[in-house]
């Protein structure tokens, strides 16, 4: 992959420096190597950044939509290095097409290698056969990891105090420890090692906390150090500084859409463009979240919260495409420059739900640590129906790993899952009801 952008790139450069090297100096092998390599080291770069080169570990969409990543960051780059190499700032637009025009050739040739690529992975490598150990909790892993037939096939379960457990490891080329007592995980886990039997295993909250612990060897023990100190004051600074930067750059680039997608709800039925909802914050601080309505007027006149479901007679036709494509998101632009969101963090949850979580699962008021976000860790990674323990665990993956570099991530996978249908399902009927206790 590094290898047929580089080459789309080279052609491109030689054709510049041939047509608009004035003073000859760019013709030289020495300096065309050079910039060919920096280009190629920035796609590598890119590429790992979006996670382009995950050939069979990732869906076909989203490997699509890494890849276009790549080639749209690397090309964006290049324009400005190659400025700098050639010293021609006037040539600004010249470079600009023809990186577009490159980006463009190279997306489409490259997404044709990749999906090959992956259909040739799946034809050669056969899928996991996975026993699974359960205990009393039902979380539907084993059904979720049978939905990536070419990967897993999870076609066994077993309880983790079934007699002959141990016998049965030899059979499967994995093992999916699935919630059980720490105890027995422990005995498992080691049986597994000894065995050089591949594991998959669910963290608990407690194994999350203490994933971001430093190694200390100042003694004859082994010791892991959890600072647990959260997010540090000049990372707030530099957090607070780019959501106001991104949030009113984002707003005046997309005012074509908010008018657009105004223009439209107002349209359908004459109801109020905006939505206006209580939620939860940094320190459960509650706030009015802004949205574009997609849904009938007084979609819950009775009072009582029920989210959307799979197939919910309340969304309208225009609620439909923009929850589809996030649209109805984009006024929380304006709540991040008021300071009661981020771009990145916990999605906020209404009250009632912070309230109803709480009492089944005490640690989900460590989500509020931090400011709710616009996008974050569990929704990138999650789904909209994703359950509160889940959300809860993916966003403490944020929360104890926070880095900056870490936001700039999440928001380029934000724009991948735009691709990815499950990403916006909505909850089924049982799972409404369950929420309503």
């Amino acid at each position: 992959m590094v290898a047929l952008a580089t080459a789309g790139f080279t052609y491109v450069w030689i054709k510049f420096v041939s047509v608009n090297n004035q003073t000859g100096h760019l013709t030289g092998l020495a300096n065309i190597l050079m910039a060919v390599g920096i280009y190629a080291v920035l796609f590598f770069i890119a590429g790992r950044w979006s996670n382009a080169f995950r050939i069979g570990v990732e869906r076909k969409a989203k490997m699509v939509a890494s890849t276009v990543i790549a080639v749209g960051v690397t090309d964006f780059l290049e324009v400005f290095i190659s400025l700098a190499i050639t010293g021609q700032f006037r040539f600004f637009f010249d470079f600009l097409w023809r990186y577009v025009l490159l980006g463009l050739v190279q997306a489409l040739a490259l997404c044709i290698l990749v999906v090959l690529m992956i259909d040739l992975y799946r034809k050669i490598i056969p899928p996991l056969s996975v026993l699974e150990i359960v205990g009393a909790h039902d979380n539907h892993l084993a059904r979720a990891l049978n939905q990536i037939p070419h990967k897993y096939s999870v076609n066994t379960t077993v309880s983790y105090d079934d007699p002959a457990l141990m016998n049965k490891l030899d059979d499967y080329d994995a093992v999916l420890i699935n919630d059980i007592p720490a105890e027995q995980h422990n005995i498992i886990l080691k049986k597994c090692f000894e065995n050089n039997k591949r594991v998959y295993t669910v963290p608990k909250i407690s194994d999350i906390l203490i994933k971001s612990s430093d190694n200390i060897s100042l003694v004859d023990t082994p010791l892991f150090l959890c600072r647990n100190l959260g997010i540090s004051e000049w990372q707030l600074a530099f957090k607070r500084a780019g959501d106001l930067f991104c949030s009113v750059l984002a707003l005046i680039v997309l005012s074509p859409v908010f008018l657009i997608t105004a223009i439209a709800i107002k349209l359908e039925d004459g109801g109020p463009v905006f939505y206006r909802q209580e939620r939860v914050t940094l320190n459960e601080k509650r706030f009015m979240i802004l949205k574009f309505r997609s849904m009938i007027v007084d979609a819950e006149k009775d009072g009582k919260p029920r989210p959307a479901g799979e197939k919910d007679d309340r969304i309208t036709k225009v609620g439909h495409v923009i929850r589809a494509c996030r649209v109805d998101e984009l006024p929380q632009l304006i709540n991040i420059i008021k300071g009661e969101m981020s771009i990145v963090g916990p999605r906020p949850e209404r009250w009632e739900h912070v309230e109803k979580y709480k009492q089944e699962i005490p640690e989900f008021a460590y989500r509020y640590k931090v400011k709710g976000g616009l996008t974050g860790y569990a929704q990138v990674f999650g789904k909209y129906n994703t359950s509160a323990l889940d959300k809860l665990k993916l966003d403490l993956m944020y929360i104890t790993n926070y880095r900056l570099l870490l936001d700039v991530q999440i928001i380029f996978e934000t724009v991948k899952i735009l691709f990815i249908k499950d990403s916006t399902e909505g909850f089924e009927e049982s799972k409404i009801e369950e929420m309503h206790g």
